[in-house]
């Protein structure tokens, strides 16, 4: 695989949760914002600022994006990117998109998380 390009989007993003028969909230445009429901809840990634208090939420995260578009057809993507950051024992929330995908490190793991993918090959901009 080619090496992939992944930018880091401003501010900090909270990954949170409400119930899966909750309304979706109306919530400010961003560099990123995801809603996802399924049969047992609703899960949003938003800027941290967004966050309702009382949530059940786990704050802290940089969101990297992939540049895209990716094509369909590509496979090994999230692979290439995930392998690395679990043998440096990184954690990662990923969201895919239509175009690309975003692989969401904590604060605390960027500058590492950042150097893990260099040294693969890739390019990250922080």
């Amino acid at each position: 695989m080619k090496s992939l390009c992944l930018t880091a989007l401003p501010g900090e993003f909270s990954v949170w949760r409400l119930a899966a028969d909750d309304p979706l909230p109306s919530l400010e445009r961003g560099s990123f914002l995801s809603m996802t429901r399924t049969n047992d809840e609703l899960s949003i990634v938003s800027p941290s600022t967004d966050v309702p208090s009382g949530s059940q939420v786990e704050d802290g995260w940089r969101c990297l994006r992939v540049e895209g578009p990716l094509a369909f057809e590509m496979t090994g993507v999230l692979a290439e990117l995930s392998a690395p950051l679990a043998r440096a024992e990184i954690p990662i929330f990923v969201v895919s998109t239509y175009d690309t995908d975003y692989l969401l490190v904590k604060v605390t793991d960027l500058e590492r998380a950042s150097s893990t993918l260099r040294n693969e090959g890739h390019t990250v901009r922080v």
